[in-house]
């Protein structure tokens, strides 16, 4: 079945990537005329958690449930890349985040989804590792802290940056390892 509810959750995270970029970035719409930006960094930030829980629920729905479909395995990296997207761009057009480290974050995100796309078509697997799932959480916490304004959100983000930085590279030797064999 195509349409089940972890390929749901996912398009409800698609839904929700733009709906957050534009609390974000579109505070000078005549919308939101009166309304304090505060209240934009809070609908913005509950934005984004109820999309990363999605996230999390969609993933384990499919493998739980045994509802794993080629339409989830686009959706759901497709939805993850435009939420993170959407959040790192949006707050880098605020100025709360600095432009290197969104740009070196969505390198390596644009590079290591190249590389898995090249593996599958070797028929390699490159599986998460525990340095991936712990780079999205530390970018989601960056993510989080950045949205709100509040203290050591950069220092989060630089943190960010060098765990995916590093997950990448592990992901380059697991691929490189896997070739060679």
């Amino acid at each position: 079945m195509m349409f089940n509810l972890p390929n749901l959750l996912a398009l409800i995270r698609i839904l929700l990537a733009p709906l957050m970029l534009f609390f974000l970035v579109g505070r000078d719409s005549a919308i939101f005329e009166g309304v304090h930006v505060s209240w934009l960094d809070y609908m913005a930030a509950l934005i984004f958690v109820i999309a990363s829980i999605t996230d999390g629920f969609d993933g384990f729905i499919a493998r739980e449930w045994n509802q794993k479909t080629t339409l989830g395995a686009i959706l759901d990296p497709l939805a993850d890349k435009m939420l993170m997207l959407g959040a790192f761009l949006g707050l880098m057009i605020i100025d709360r985040a600095s432009v290197w480290a969104i740009y070196l974050i969505l390198t390596r995100e644009f590079f290591i989804t190249g590389l898995r796309v090249a593996a599958v078509s070797k028929g390699i697997d490159i599986a998460s590792s525990i340095w991936g799932k712990a780079k999205t959480l530390l970018q989601m916490f960056a993510i989080g802290f950045l949205t709100m304004n509040w203290p050591f959100a950069d220092t989060l983000l630089w943190s960010a940056v060098a765990l995916t930085l590093y997950s990448g590279f592990e992901y380059i030797l697991e691929y490189a390892k896997k070739v060679e064999h």
